[in-house]
């Protein structure tokens, strides 16, 4: 059977960069803190306007749902930020676009901060937003490239594992942090976290005089590619149904399971230990079934998705089923590694679109999730929903892998006729 990874052998997956073979293990793995450490930085911000709802609307005399408006703000500022700040720093070294890109975040975080009144706020977030998918599609080039082929995968999840982490401590921290003192130090606790990211960076990546640069226009090739566009749409699809479940956990929890609202911090904190054991997962089985891992994780999904109905009924239940929706999570580190593979030399932008897709999906979700809930089904009936977008992301996949066994097989036959 043909191997599903690496979908270009002409254009060999992420070039291992001449760091990855004088660096030892423990250099790598401060470079590897350190890009985590700017996860962990994003993470916190990205939620932080959720714990903190009722704070930011009292401190800046809005409704609550005008801090709604807030995180889309942050959202499209993602969608927007990782395609074009990727286009426009396509010529510059991962190094200096990692550094610039921090210190960028640093200042959009700050201004949330400082911000004085709600539109302010409204055009602060945007910009905090736009940072975001561009650094993390970096990072995990950069953690691709420092580390043996055969620990990409593991590699790639380190990065993403500040994100869980964030989901489980930054989260709470934040929120206590807010209601201690006031909601403006969340945000410059995050443009500190920034700072110190630049500071790591700058110490422990040395610049790489033979990374191959590439140009805007190259990186806009990335988008002629199938499989660059299979994976954005199983991204996007695919990704939802965790979206779906987790943006309606609240309400499902004390509508259906009949649990008091002051175990939701609890709750989240076990979506949290999911995502880390997710991500650890995620490398795990990447490393070792390359994209067919996207196939297994897909299919997981569903059956956690389905069973998660089931469940919602009994609090016992929903422990196991809250830490499996987490898990769920470990989807991202497959597409990440398979974007690397169909883009070719169009790294930077293919990766950083990765996470514009993410945040597709976390519109698509609660999108569809709302219209169920207000159909008539009921909370609990997101689990169904959720299913049925991973099950589509599912076959997404089918069709990449369909797709490219018969290049391959058109490949072989094509040698062997010249032969």
């Amino acid at each position: 059977m043909p191997r599903i990874f690496p979908v270009n052998p002409s254009a060999p997956p992420v070039a291992t960069s001449t760091l990855a073979a004088v660096l030892s293990p423990r250099q790598r793995t401060f470079i590897l803190l350190a890009l985590s450490l700017g996860g962990f930085a994003i993470g916190t911000s990205e939620f932080a306007s959720m714990g903190l709802m009722l704070d930011i609307s009292r401190g800046l005399s809005i409704t609550e749902a005008q801090v709604g408006h807030l995180i889309s703000a942050y959202a499209i500022g993602v969608v927007v930020g990782a395609p074009v700040l990727a286009f426009a720093g396509a010529g510059i070294s991962r190094r200096s676009l990692l550094l610039g890109l921090m210190g960028f975040y640093a200042i959009g975080n700050l201004a949330s901060a400082l911000a004085p009144n709600y539109h302010t706020m409204l055009l602060a977030r945007f910009v905090a937003g736009l940072p975001h998918g561009a650094y993390f599609g970096v990072a995990m080039l950069v953690a691709a490239s420092i580390s043996p082929p055969a620990q990409r995968g593991a590699a790639v999840s380190k990065v993403l594992l500040g994100l869980s982490i964030a989901i489980l401590v930054g989260n709470p921290l934040t929120t206590w942090l807010g209601q201690q003192f006031t909601w403006r130090t969340a945000f410059a606790l995050v443009s500190l976290l920034a700072l110190a990211t630049v500071v790591m960076v700058s110490r422990h990546l040395a610049p790489d005089p033979n990374e191959v640069r590439t140009s805007p226009m190259r990186e806009l090739r990335a988008f002629n590619t199938t499989q660059v566009w299979l994976a954005l749409a199983i991204g996007s699809i695919g990704f939802a149904g965790m979206f779906c479940v987790f943006t309606y956990l609240a309400p499902t929890l004390v509508n259906v399971t009949g649990i008091d609202e002051r175990w939701m911090p609890a709750a989240v904190g076990l979506f949290g230990v999911g995502a880390i054991i997710g991500n650890m997962l995620g490398g795990w089985l990447v490393d070792r079934l390359q994209f067919r891992a996207a196939g297994v994780l897909l299919a997981w999904s569903v059956v956690v998705l389905l069973l998660f109905p089931l469940a919602a009924h009994s609090p016992w239940a929903m422990v196991p089923a809250i830490i499996a929706v987490g898990t769920m999570g470990a989807l991202a580190v497959a597409l990440q590694t398979r974007l690397m593979d169909a883009a070719g030399e169009a790294q930077t932008l293919a990766a950083a679109s990765n996470h514009a897709a993410f945040n597709t999906a976390n519109a698509l979700g609660p999108w569809l999730g709302g219209m169920a809930i207000g159909g008539g089904f009921g909370y609990a009936s997101t689990g169904y929903v959720g299913a049925a977008t991973a099950a589509a992301g599912l076959l997404l996949w089918g069709v990449s892998v369909v797709i490219e066994r018969r290049r391959g097989a058109g490949s072989m036959a094509v040698g062997a006729s010249n032969g």
